[in-house]
């Protein structure tokens, strides 16, 4: 793979998460290893994957409940609990 400047990294991950509904996990990863190589945070679209198997969360393959202050994704696929702050 090509050195790509910051700039491009960034515009090539904002690309891919517009349109993140039919994308594979391989391509998420790969997706998340550039913004790791390049220090970019990912911040609220870290939430639109299950960070253990890449899947991109749909209707079908996740469920939320509100426990302790805390909200609670289960993933369908993996079952990975990932807990975020309200």
């Amino acid at each position: 793979m090509k050195k790509i400047s910051k700039q491009e990294a960034e515009k090539q991950i904002k690309e891919f998460f517009s349109n993140i509904k039919n994308r594979s996990p391989k391509e998420v990863k790969k997706i998340k290893k550039i913004a790791m190589s390049y220090n970019f945070p990912l911040k609220s679209l870290r939430k639109l994957f299950c960070k253990k198997c890449y899947v991109v969360f749909n209707r079908d393959n996740f469920k939320i409940r509100i426990k302790n202050n805390k909200k609670v994704i289960t993933c369908l696929d993996c079952n990975y609990l990932s807990r975020w702050k309200l």
